[in-house]
This record gives structure tokens, C-alpha cells and sequence, in this order.
């Protein structure tokens, strides 16, 4: 994970509260080099999250053409709560990517296995 990605997803989070933020994490192999913000479209953004889906498509059309892997999602808990919700772990999917949360200043990543979310602790790198 880059210092980068990690300082646009902790500016997302303070720009969009008290809604939450959320947009993709993008990069290859096993690092993270960005996050992309997207418009948080759910109709209650204060306490659910939707990823634009023209931001998605984007991103997975730019993929499919050997740009940046999707290699998962972000979203901020304005509440403070950096674990997976149960509003969260209802709307998973099981794909493996990683889910990375914003509460409280801080970020908390996970897997989204078939099983559920699986805590991870992620290397920072400069970049």
C-alpha cells in the first residue's frame, strides 16, 4: 500500500462526513498504488455505501485493456468503527478483493473471502 493511496482515502473520509466515502483500490500484483474516489450513490449515504457503478465499469473496462488491477474497494465508517458491518458483510461477495475501512483517522484492511471478511495487515510503502 502506498503513503499515497492511504493519505486519499483519510481525506475521502474527512470530505465526505458525515456520509461515508468509498471508491476502488487500485494497482498490481500485490501492491496497492491508488485509491480512486467515486460518488457514493446509495440513497442513505450516512449509513450504507454504493461505488458509482460508472466509476466500476470504468476501472474494470480499463483493466480487461492491461491497466491497474481492481484489487478491491474502500468505504469510511463515520461512525468510528473500523470493522466490517453487518450491512457490510451482507453486501460482500466473496471475490477475494480487499476492503479497506476509514473510522476514526485511521484504516483497517480486510479480505472478502466465501467465508467472510478475513482481517489483514498491510505493508505501507512509499510512493
Amino acid at each position: 500500500m502506498t503513503s499515497g493511496a492511504i493519505a486519499t482515502l483519510r481525506e475521502e473520509a474527512t470530505l465526505a462526513a458525515p456520509h461515508e466515502c468509498c471508491g476502488l483500490l487500485l494497482g498490481q500484483g500485490s501492491r496497492i498504488d491508488r485509491a480512486v474516489p467515486a460518488a457514493n450513490v446509495h440513497s442513505d449515504p450516512a449509513r450504507h455505501f454504493e461505488i458509482d457503478p460508472a466509476v466500476l465499469i470504468a476501472a474494470l473496462r480499463a483493466e480487461r485493456q492491461g491497466g491497474a488491477r481492481v484489487m478491491g474497494y474502500y468505504h469510511s465508517h463515520p461512525n468510528g468503527l473500523a470493522a466490517p458491518s453487518a450491512q457490510d458483510r451482507a453486501c460482500a461477495s466473496g471475490d477475494g478483493r480487499i476492503w479497506a475501512i476509514v473510522a476514526a483517522g485511521g484504516v483497517t484492511w480486510w479480505r472478502d473471502d466465501k467465508e467472510g471478511f478475513e482481517a489483514l495487515s498491510l505493508r505501507l510503502v512509499e510512493g
